[in-house]
């Protein structure tokens, strides 16, 4: 499983990188990653045929704990899973955009 920075997934949202946040509803709510799908940590084995296909699948959640679980599951699967380590607060941190 590859693992990349916040400041690497910024450069890949600039080039149109699909991106899930596996927070839980109301984390997401309070401010995430511009353009990112919730798609809860429990709920993502149900989601799999929600997921966009034929590219990398960046994964976030709070520091990088979730997603890492999450990527390594989609990767089991077949998906290109991208961990962000760091998450959604080192994001906020840097002064990137949120959306709420």
């Amino acid at each position: 499983m590859r693992t990349v920075s916040i400041h690497d997934l910024r450069v890949a949202l600039d080039e149109g990188a699909a991106v899930i946040d596996v927070r839980e509803p109301g984390e997401y709510a309070g401010g995430h990653v511009p353009g990112a799908t919730l798609v809860p940590l429990m709920t993502v084995p149900q989601r799999l045929d929600d997921l966009p296909a034929g590219r990398p699948l960046y994964v976030v959640c709070a520091v990088g704990a979730r997603s890492a679980q999450a990527a390594a599951f989609l990767e089991s699967r077949g998906v290109e899973a991208v961990n962000v380590d760091g998450g959604t607060n080192d994001w906020v941190a840097a002064g990137y955009p949120v959306e709420h």
